[in-house]
């Protein structure tokens, strides 16, 4: 952890909870979350939910309200896909792109992860980028190189300034919903890779500013050590943002 760098750990709720139930997962973090001022919270909600979640947290000063993704277009013929004009409307702050299921399963390329990160932007949006290796890849000696493509990949088009304006989230696809975490150094070499391709894409000072966070069956504890490494910024939480009592042990014990 950099004290530079503010902290920022975002809850991805992927296609979880009604509305009834993000209202209640929310008000309970409102209550269990209300003293805590040295990390940035982001909640991220499914899109059905973005509006009554907002609302619900309109007066809380450290909550923030995320989208789990966006279309690089803007209103217009795309049948189906959300455009960041409509989540402005629900005074949504951050989007997540390139989550690994979406790079699995809609078959989501760094070409257009940046498209949508530039559009993003555009519209004043804070994107937490996501990048990753397979088991397979890191297995193969692979990561390295897996990471490079995708970090220069996805945020092509960026300048320094929208840059730090960016999160990256690292998040090993073979540690995501399975149980298994990156060891402390793992996570810790693999942000500090990540943090030297900014580096090489920008320049020293925007790659020290820029929050990395890490993301993979982050749990309340384990979640101090992982924080603790200097290049891990925060963490994207899946299966365990899920209950308020662990997402708000995961930030508490972060801090």
């Amino acid at each position: 952890m950099n004290k530079e760098r503010k902290l920022i750990i975002a809850g991805n709720w992927k296609m979880n909870k009604t509305v009834a139930e993000a209202l209640a997962l929310v008000d309970d973090l409102k209550r269990d979350l209300a003293a805590v001022k040295e990390v940035d919270i982001v909640v991220c909600p499914p899109f059905t939910a973005l509006e009554s979640v907002s609302k619900a947290i309109l007066e809380s000063k450290n909550i923030k309200v995320g989208a789990q993704n966006m279309s690089e277009n803007n209103f217009g013929a795309s049948t189906g896909e959300i455009c960041a004009g409509m989540l402005k409307e629900f005074s949504v702050r951050y989007v997540i792109l390139g989550h690994s299921e979406r790079r699995q399963f809609q078959k989501e390329s760094d070409a257009l992860i940046a498209k949508k990160a530039v559009a993003a932007h555009a519209a004043s949006l804070k994107p937490i980028v996501c990048v990753g290796e397979t088991l397979a890849e890191r297995e193969g000696g692979q990561m390295e190189k897996v990471l490079e493509t995708q970090v220069r990949g996805s945020l092509a088009g960026l300048t320094g300034e929208q840059m730090l304006e960016t999160v990256i989230a690292y998040e090993p696809v073979w540690a995501i919903g399975t149980g298994k975490t990156a060891t402390t150094q793992q996570a810790q070499d693999a942000h500090a890779f990540i943090r030297a391709q900014l580096a090489k894409m920008f320049d020293e000072a925007t790659a020290k500013k820029v929050r990395i966070q890490y993301g993979g069956s982050v749990k309340p504890n384990n979640a101090k050590e992982l924080m603790s490494q200097p290049d891990v910024d925060g963490a994207l939480v899946g299966g365990a943002a899920l209950e308020a009592r662990s997402f708000a042990d995961i930030i508490k014990n972060s801090i």
